[in-house]
């Protein structure tokens, strides 16, 4: 369920000296700051506000003023479409270290997507101006988010061609290994319900639980207590290719 118009819990700036160091010791863990010397990271991170969101607040809407990047600090949220029919696509699950917001950052148009808190969420929130401001003294920045849009787009082209060439079966398996952590055996990063997967790909639950528990018989995933682990990645990555 989805509270539109949920006020944030709490708006604090980090003023305290630790609360920066700890907020610079985050951001250093971001891509987008990555390459920066700690001196620069502080720079940034005295910019930032934070901001603490109930589950199922409205934390951006789609057409709002695109005046702010947003780095998840702490739980979770998604990236969402509704169409007017009230049927949402979910076009991204983010956590921890994750960030949307760039391209207001270039262009400072309105946001082109709902953002919504899936768990009670912490955000750091960099305004456009404080963000156009300090790049000018760390243009390294500018890079980093250049390098970050062109993965998004490059994400996106993925997308858009399981969408059309793959099976429901096939973007199940897309999704569970984009999900993944590295090597085998590997579990999700992100705890995705069969309904969110169903919204990711356009699909219907029952059809998403089907495909589950085709991998699972197959033994190319195991299912415990919620928790998917990938056992065999390389069959699994071949359901990913088109079925000529």
């Amino acid at each position: 369920m989805v509270t539109f118009g949920t006020p944030p819990l709490r708006f604090t700036p980090p003023t305290m000296s630790v609360s920066l160091d700890r907020i610079t010791d985050f951001l250093s863990t971001v891509p987008l700051f990555r390459e920066l010397d700690r001196t620069a990271v502080r720079a940034f991170a005295e910019l930032t506000r934070e901001q603490k969101f109930a589950k199922g607040a409205m934390i951006v809407s789609e057409g709002d003023v695109g005046d702010a990047l947003f780095v998840v600090r702490s739980g979770e949220v998604k990236v969402v479409l509704t169409g007017e029919d009230g049927r949402e696509v979910i076009l991204n699950v983010l956590n921890i270290g994750d960030h949307f917001g760039e391209l207001a950052l270039i262009d400072g148009r309105p946001r082109s997507a709902h953002v919504v808190s899936t768990q009670a969420s912490s955000l750091l929130v960099l305004r456009r101006a404080d963000f156009r401001r300090q790049v000018e003294q760390s243009p390294q920045v500018a890079w980093g988010l250049m390098v970050e849009l062109s993965r998004r787009l490059r994400q996106a082209d993925g997308t858009i061609g399981s969408l059309v060439l793959l099976d429901v079966p096939g973007r199940v398996a897309k999704v569970l290994l984009e999900h993944a952590t590295p090597g085998e055996p590997a579990t999700l990063v992100k705890q995705l319900t069969h309904q969110t997967i169903a919204q990711m790909i356009g699909a219907s639950r029952e059809t998403v639980s089907r495909a589950m528990a085709e991998f699972q018989e197959k033994q190319l995933i195991s299912v415990q207590r919620r928790i998917v682990t990938i056992v065999d990645r390389a069959a699994l990555q071949a359901r990913t290719r088109p079925r000529l």
